[in-house]
């Protein structure tokens, strides 16, 4: 079992969410440290720098295959990669996630400068 960081689509209520279905959900979280969340389109996507805010979403507990079924949904490692980093629970408690990040582009998107996605015109 691993620990899964989701910012985007693969939260609550979104509409990529339903492959976390079956995963414990352990709260809303945020990262420890601070990354730039942009807007693309409807596809939301974290960048390394510039160091804007800390992200907040939401942390799940997730088994191997569904961890294997979204690196196929973000193209891991070609299109986004995963990378574990410290994430802060509801409780104040630091644990290490995984999370995915999208390689620094010149014209990345929208920056959503609150670290926050919240667009949900595309749920199922």
């Amino acid at each position: 079992m691993e620990l899964l960081f989701v910012y985007g689509t693969l939260k609550k209520g979104f509409y990529n969410h339903f492959y976390l279905e079956k995963s414990k959900y352990l709260g809303r979280a945020k990262t420890l440290n601070k990354y730039a969340l942009y807007l693309k389109g409807f596809i939301p996507f974290v960048t390394k720098s510039p160091k804007v805010c800390q992200i907040k979403g939401e942390l799940y507990l997730v088994d191997d295959k569904t961890l294997s079924e979204v690196d196929l949904l973000e193209g891991h490692p070609d299109e986004y990669f995963r990378e574990k980093v410290p994430i802060v629970k509801e409780d104040g408690e630091v644990v290490e996630a995984w999370m995915y990040f999208y390689p620094q582009t010149k014209e990345p998107g929208i920056l959503i400068s609150t670290g926050e996605y919240t667009h949900k015109l595309l749920k199922h």
